[in-house]
Formats: C-alpha cells, sequence, structure tokens
C-alpha cells in the first residue's frame, strides 16, 4: 500500500478538504445542530451540544492518519461536512464515511468531496477497493454512491438502531479496476 500517513490537503473545483482544526468547532456546532441533519446518524444525542462539538473536532484531530484519515469539507473559508476514510490495511480496502451540513444538500458537493476522496484512496493509497454504508432510508446518499460509479453490493437487514428504530443498511463498493476503467 502506498504511504498515505502524511496529513494531507486535497483541492476539488468549489472545496478545500484539509484536517481538521480546532476552530472548526464553530461550523461543526452550526451544521450538526440541526435536527433534519442528525436524523441518519446512529448514536448521536440530540439536542447536540457545543461540547459535541468540540469532542467531534477533538477526535478527528487525534484519529491516526495512517488508518483513519479525517477531512474538514471547507467552502469558502467555512466547515460544511466532513469526510472519513477507514483503512484496512491488510486487505487494501477502505470505507468512507461523509456528512455534508444540510443547506448544502442536493449541490453536488458531497460527490464533488467523495470523488476526490476516492481518487486520493485509489492512487496515494493504492488501495483495491472503496466501500461505503448508509442507511437505506437515506436515498440521497444511495444516489451519491451511484454517482460515484458504486455498486450495491448488499442490504443488512435491521443493521443499526437510529432513534430507538431499527434501520436497514445497504453497502456499495467500488474496484480498483472499475475506477480506472471510469477515468479513462
Amino acid at each position: 500500500m502506498g504511504e498515505g500517513h502524511e496529513r494531507v490537503e486535497l483541492r476539488t473545483e468549489r472545496l478545500v478538504l484539509r484536517p481538521f482544526k480546532l476552530e472548526d468547532a464553530d461550523d461543526v456546532f452550526e451544521y450538526a445542530s440541526d435536527d433534519k441533519w442528525l436524523r441518519h446518524l446512529p448514536g448521536v444525542s440530540q439536542p447536540y451540544t457545543r461540547k459535541a462539538a468540540e469532542e467531534f473536532v477533538a477526535r478527528q484531530m487525534l484519529s491516526s492518519w495512517e488508518t483513519k484519515p479525517k477531512f474538514a469539507i471547507v467552502l469558502g473559508g467555512k466547515g460544511v461536512g466532513s469526510i472519513g476514510v477507514t483503512v484496512d490495511q491488510k486487505n487494501e480496502i477502505a470505507s468512507v464515511g461523509y456528512r455534508i451540513a444540510r443547506e448544502h444538500w442536493g449541490k453536488g458537493l458531497v460527490v464533488e468531496t467523495a470523488r476526490e476522496v476516492v481518487r486520493w484512496g485509489f492512487e496515494e493509497l493504492e488501495l483495491a477497493k472503496i466501500w461505503t454504508r448508509a442507511d437505506a432510508l437515506n436515498t440521497q446518499s444511495a444516489r451519491v454512491m451511484e454517482k460515484l460509479g458504486m455498486t450495491l453490493e448488499g442490504m443488512l437487514r435491521a443493521h443499526t438502531v437510529v432513534r430507538g428504530e431499527r434501520r436497514d443498511e445497504v453497502r456499495y463498493g467500488l474496484l480498483r479496476d472499475e475506477w480506472i476503467e471510469q477515468a479513462s
């Protein structure tokens, strides 16, 4: 596998993807305080507090860049979301998870972000596969995965609990060869 433990900053047409900083807690608190934003997140208590935002940012900053790089998604100097990669070095695969402020839903920012992180994963980390998961009710997230060229690999029935309700989870994946074929 490639050298992936250096903290990096990635850029897209509209966004900067960079390691978290302490001052990102203000922006995280602002977008994560939205109840509708939180509805698909298992294990996140409500109402979302300033302390929770600070703890989230601290966890992102302390996360090992070798196995769990975490990027703040920055638009026009303001943090609007996050994207993280969980690397399974032994199997040369990684999962990707992303969140974006509700005011930016439907603007293509998640696809733009995830496309760049997928490129980075295949080119720099030399991964063989990148996969992701979502609440089966989160059709927006499924559309993002499909726009990335990912294939639905399965559904885990009643796999998570969100606000006391059992939910199905879908899993999508993209193989390195598929990504190369799409890129050419």
